[in-house]
């Protein structure tokens, strides 16, 4: 979502055990009981193993927590950050980066260690045609212990074209997410533009010529049933599709075989706003069949609260394999703009594709997360990050991170990029 100001529509309870003992009075004498001194040592001694007892157990360790089998060990470290120049490219700016993905086929003609990425611009026709970006990121790597992000260069550029070859006219889209694909094309989320009645679309296009191969199919819930304050149902203006990923395991050669892709809107839908309950989010998984993709589930993902922001959202999903995805929430406030990575795990999360409504009291198991990184903490200044995807691995054997900021093509904003070695195990 390009930061253009707009209106949007526990307690843990602690129980205490109280430990009674309960003692029997035995009139021994009374029974002419004639072994009465030995049974009272084994009273004594029975009093006092009962007192030991008691203590001990009141100073053991509580019992152990099982581990959260849910998250494989991993890990964030922070390698470095670029700026971008404020530059134009074939006459028009560049700016407004809102989505990012690694091609792994890379740039093999370079003796240095440059990589291929394409960047998604979110503008909407406005300043030049809706477009993407082929971009050049130069690593460092000549020592393994201090790895750093060099230089990004732009490229190259594709203009995003519809079914019949022609441009988006300005206003019919408003593009936030980019994923590669594994049969040379690039899938492109689409928010919408609620208020003059264009629906959000999840789209295929061409990775060369930049023209929409198809659409994928969109439940009827997220499409907005009106224009204006009458709207009931569907993505919020501006909050709609943001995030779109696709599962690196299921890439094949040419792209033959089925593959997996996940998408998410940014914020709720219309008929899921409740002031009193978490802001519950929709993320849906397609499996991508030749020309027929198919929907096969939806999740609950509830996003965290930040304290003392007006903005916050989910602006990316990135799959990193072993059924894990990593999200990021970027959040605005006083304190200017933060960021966070999780990892989210959707294997027990309960399939949501038949729930019209989250609002009030319903029975939903949310898709699992762990913070993993507040990017807060690195300690350098932080720009609106709405764009992630995992690049290539680095010479000390970790997975590399990209991150990218959308800089609302605003002069007092920046196009920051922002490299994490992942590490951790499946």
């Amino acid at each position: 979502m390009s930061q253009r100001w707009h209106k949007s529509k526990l307690f843990n309870k602690s129980n205490k055990i109280k430990l009674t003992t309960l003692s029997n009075s035995f009139d021994l004498k009374a029974l002419g009981d004639p072994l009465r001194g030995l049974r009272q040592r084994i009273l004594h001694l029975f009093s006092l193993a009962l007192i030991l007892l008691t203590v001990c157990t009141a100073c053991a360790p509580p019992p152990a927590v099982a581990k959260d089998r849910s998250f494989p060990e991993m890990s964030l470290e922070f390698l470095g950050e670029y700026e971008l120049p404020k530059i134009n490219f074939e006459g028009v700016p560049v700016g407004g980066l809102s989505a990012i993905t690694y091609d792994p086929k890379g740039i093999s003609a370079v003796s240095s260690k440059a990589y291929r990425f394409y960047a998604l611009s979110d503008d909407p026709s406005e300043n030049g045609e809706a477009r993407f970006y082929s971009l050049r990121l130069d690593i460092t790597s000549s020592d393994p212990s201090n790895i750093r992000l060099k230089k990004v260069t732009v490229e190259g550029v594709t203009s995003l074209k519809k079914a019949d070859g022609e441009t988006f006219s300005w206003g019919s889209i408003n593009p936030e997410g980019i994923a590669l694909s594994p049969r040379n094309s690039v899938f492109v989320a689409s928010e919408g533009v609620t208020h003059v009645g264009i629906p959000p679309f999840l789209g295929e296009f061409d990775l060369k010529t930049g023209q929409m191969r198809g659409k994928l199919p969109i439940p009827k819930r997220y499409i907005p049933d009106a224009s204006d304050e009458k709207q009931q149902q569907g993505v919020v203006d501006n909050l709609g599709f943001e995030s779109l990923t696709i599962d690196p395991e299921t890439f094949s050669q040419g792209g033959l075989d089925p593959f997996r892709l996940f998408a998410a809107t940014e914020a709720q839908l219309m008929q899921d706003l409740d002031p009193e309950q978490a802001s519950k989010l929709r993320l849906l998984h397609y499996i991508i069949v030749d020309k027929t993709p198919q929907l096969v589930s939806e999740n609950l993902y509830t996003l965290d609260q930040v304290p003392m922001t007006i903005l916050n959202g989910l602006t990316e999903l990135v799959t990193v394999g072993g059924g894990q995805i990593l999200s990021l929430e970027r959040s605005f406030g006083l304190s200017g703009y933060g960021a966070r990575i999780y990892q989210v795990a959707v294997g027990a999360a309960t399939d949501t594709s038949r729930i019209q409504s989250f609002k009030g009291r319903v029975a939903v198991e949310p898709v699992k997360k762990k913070l993993l990184l507040d990017l807060s903490q690195l300690g350098i200044p932080l720009y609106n990050l709405e764009g992630m995807t995992l690049g290539p691995r680095l010479p000390d054997g970790s997975q590399s991170l990209v991150l990218v900021s959308d800089d609302n093509f605003d002069e007092a904003q920046k196009t920051q990029f922002i490299l994490l070695s992942l590490k951790g195990k499946g």
